[in-house]
């Protein structure tokens, strides 16, 4: 197999194509007004951090440099580069075929060696990669640097004994990479929760199992197994491997309920058997990436000022971009879109992913008020590109029948 990490040396090359792929003009124009645009009565803000992080742009550019590098090769995709959809789009006209999902990871049956598969920026189990390395095929991984940070930290929690905690969705293409990190070492376990009431369950049991009270009946075996069929290693058994016990999380999920969890969990441990124990037997780390962590605290800083609505941009199978509509709607009504093309500028009409738990997408009629101030806030997912933004922020100003001074 040959392996690629560090890219082919052609960043500068294809660095006008993805500028006229990805940059938004509007965005520029936000960023040298304070991130605030004015016209007539309707005033938008845009959070201090948004869109594309690093590890979103280092992975977009490193498949940009595949295709210049092998213009005549085949060239895969395990899943999708990052979760946004004009992203994935560029890259299928691009000629990147884009591999399915099979079981915890990827069905690489159409791949010969003489092909090219680029890893996306989340990752892939250790099942793929021994896949790819009897392939021999060309690897490009465009892991990103937070996941591995992830990966090291779950991998010495099974070493050393420790059953992994994750804070995550278990469907989600990076939790399922993380969660397979365990497989290094003989007996390496894990378990993924998916917020605190799931949370709950697993500190419920740890207690009940010490004879201790709990704030809620507990699960027997059989139904602990049952509810964490999906979201547990193979041979997990909630009566052996509940004992040591590491907290490690999905680098997109909402930062602060990831802390509570660790926080929580180690709580409930000493209860259960006294702080000494915790001490031996508990170990948690914050494993959220800074971006994630610095879009989360922009919104926050954002929604203390005054604001009518929150647009939020980005994928709807983004999980950073969800952790943040979560926050916002919190406080204000919130508008989750994919893309732009989601917004219907003639008949004030939207499509939207509905926040909260279970994931539907709705439309809405007559979204946006047409008459008096208004004051929008927007922000974006880390996998939003900024002309996406920007395309966002100017359908807001069309429907309001305002045009906005570009002039600098």
């Amino acid at each position: 197999m040959t392996y690629v990490r560090k890219g082919f040396g052609l960043k500068a090359e294809v660095q006008d194509t993805l500028a006229a792929d990805y940059t938004g003009q509007l965005v520029d124009m936000l960023r040298a007004r304070d991130y605030t645009l004015h016209a007539g009565q309707t005033t938008v803000r845009l959070a201090k951090e948004f869109g594309f992080c690093y590890g979103v742009e280092r992975a977009v550019d490193y498949a940009y440099q595949t295709r210049l590098k092998f213009p005549d090769k085949r060239i895969f995709l395990a899943g999708e580069i990052i979760h946004n959809p004009h992203v994935n789009a560029k890259l299928r006209e691009m000629g990147v075929v884009f591999l399915a999902a099979s079981g915890k990871g990827f069905d690489y049956a159409p791949v010969a060696p003489s092909d090219v598969v680029i890893l996306p920026a989340f990752g892939v189990t250790i099942q793929d990669f021994q896949t790819l390395r009897e392939l021999g095929c060309v690897v490009v991984d465009t892991t990103c640097g937070s996941v591995l940070n992830v990966w090291k930290r779950v991998e010495v929690y099974a070493r050393d004994g420790f059953t992994s905690l994750i804070h995550g969705k278990f469907y989600h293409e990076e939790t399922r990479a993380t969660a397979s990190q365990v497989e290094k070492y003989p007996g390496g376990q894990y378990i993924v929760v998916r917020d605190m009431a799931e949370a709950d369950l697993v500190m419920d049991y740890i207690e009940a199992k010490a004879g201790k009270p709990t704030p809620r009946p507990p699960l027997s075996r059989t139904e602990f197994l049952e509810k964490f069929a999906k979201a547990a290693s193979d041979h997990f058994d909630p009566d052996l491997h509940l004992d040591r016990i590491g907290v490690a999380n999905q680098t997109t999920m909402l930062a602060r309920e990831s802390l509570a969890i660790g926080v929580a969990v180690g709580d409930a441990m000493a209860r259960a058997y006294g702080d000494t124990h915790r001490s031996e037997h508990f170990r948690t780390f914050d494993t959220i990436c800074s971006a994630t962590q610095d879009r989360q605290d922009a919104v926050v800083e954002l929604l203390a000022e005054p604001l009518d609505l929150m647009v939020v941009v980005g994928g709807y199978n983004s999980s950073n971009t969800i952790s943040l509509a979560a926050l916002c709607a919190e406080q204000v009504p919130t508008f989750h879109i994919a893309d732009p093309d989601e917004i219907d500028v003639d008949g004030n009409a939207v499509r939207v992913r509905r926040v909260g738990p279970h994931h539907h997408e709705d439309d809405i009629a007559n979204w946006l008020p047409t008459a008096g101030a208004l004051r929008v806030g927007i922000t974006a997912g880390a996998s939003t590109p900024n002309n996406k933004i920007g395309q966002a922020v100017a359908c807001i100003f069309a429907i309001r029948g305002e045009r906005v001074d570009t002039s600098l």
